[in-house]
């Protein structure tokens, strides 16, 4: 039981590493792109709404799909000041109840009225309102609820990180 604990933990935490390394390719895309934006308007005076749009696009995505990794990494803001003097029983138990009272009904809200939200846009074809900007506005609504189940799982893996924490099966294993 407790090797198996161990080994879910670990494979949740390369799919977030996964995610991690996803993010980071967004992030190369983005800076690409602003630095076309800017050689395109600064040194050929042509400015391109559809490339505009795109960074902001990248950037929400960027932001989104970070936040799962950044759970894994354990990145995310918390008050250090009574956490950090707490005994490792005491944080994971924190963690624990964190993770079920407030990560998963968050994940589950903003996942399903995000399908409702891409769903629409789709219904609706709904695209960007400028001249020469991006068609199919759904896509980046519906990244909305694929960052959140991502997340979703990615919280599972702090879950269980946090379990074999109070179990004291994380000694001499890696994060």
């Amino acid at each position: 039981m407790t090797s198996r604990l161990l080994r879910a933990e670990d494979a949740l935490n390369r799919f977030s590493d996964w995610v991690g390394n996803f993010s980071a390719v967004l992030l190369l895309l983005l800076v690409a792109n602003v630095f076309y934006d800017v050689v395109m308007r600064y040194l050929f005076n042509d400015v391109s709404i559809g490339m505009q749009e795109l960074e902001w696009h990248l950037y929400s995505m960027l932001f989104l799909f970070g936040v799962a990794y950044t759970l894994k990494a354990d990145g995310h803001v918390r008050v250090d000041i009574i956490y950090e003097r707490l005994s490792v029983k005491r944080r994971a138990v924190i963690d624990i109840l964190g993770t079920l009272l407030f990560i998963w009904p968050f994940c589950f809200l903003v996942a399903e009225y995000g399908i409702g939200f891409a769903y629409e846009a789709y219904d609706i074809g709904e695209m960007s309102g400028d001249p020469g900007g991006l068609p199919y506005r759904w896509v980046i609504k519906g990244m909305i609820s694929l960052s959140f189940i991502f997340v979703l799982i990615s919280s599972l893996g702090f879950l269980l990180r946090a379990i074999n924490e109070y179990l004291g099966l994380r000694e001499g294993h890696d994060y």
